[in-house]
């Protein structure tokens, strides 16, 4: 009797072990496919040359595809940005800090969030505060898959504040009654930091 019992111990361990390290390789599998999913941005946003059209406040991009890929970037933020000047070095060696969005400027973010599955098709932007500001573009490159980048959105206005305010020139449908596209319903979701 303590034989069998013994024996039944040993083979409930060792079923335990096996099914353990099955668990255990699956979510390492599971994590690395999450990982393959992550994709870089690049978001390149010009401000016009305006009188009064920079912005020291927070501005919010949120872009996606045809699909149900919604990326939001609640705070482009001075961390992931740099200038793009052609008149200077594409690195500057000093170590200046430099603030976004301002008058006559092209700015460039990277971002990390979920990968698009086509192209980049809406773009929205959102200012938060008191300032007016006034971006004449911004594109969306997917550094992972540059046919998936966006064209050019283009405002050549001042934002209004405190709303999504963008483009979207996602597949629409030419009907009778004129022109139909899909409506969007963004969903409460976590934001890309």
């Amino acid at each position: 009797m303590a034989m069998e019992r013994a024996r039944f111990c040993r083979s409930w361990f060792f079923t335990s072990c096996v099914l353990f390290l099955f668990a255990l390789a699956v979510g390492n599998e599971t994590r690395a496919s999450q990982n393959k999913n992550n994709c870089t941005y690049a978001i390149t946003i010009e401000t016009t040359c305006a009188d009064g059209a920079e912005t020291s406040d927070h501005v919010a991009v949120r872009f996606g595809d045809t699909g149900s890929t919604d990326i939001v970037v609640r705070r482009l933020d001075a961390k992931r940005f740099r200038t793009l000047d052609p008149l200077q070095p594409a690195d500057p060696l000093d170590d200046v800090p430099r603030k976004p969005f301002r008058a006559c400027a092209v700015d460039e973010f990277r971002v990390a969030g979920e990968c698009v599955e086509s192209p980049v098709c809406y773009l929205y932007l959102k200012l938060a505060g008191s300032d007016d500001w006034r971006p004449r573009f911004a594109k969306v490159q997917v550094l992972e898959g540059p046919h998936l980048s966006s064209e050019y959105f283009y405002f050549r206005r001042y934002l209004p504040r405190r709303v999504w305010h963008g483009s979207d020139s996602c597949e629409k449908e030419v009907t009778p009654f004129g022109i139909k596209s899909k409506r969007k319903v963004f969903a409460t979701k976590r934001f890309v930091v």
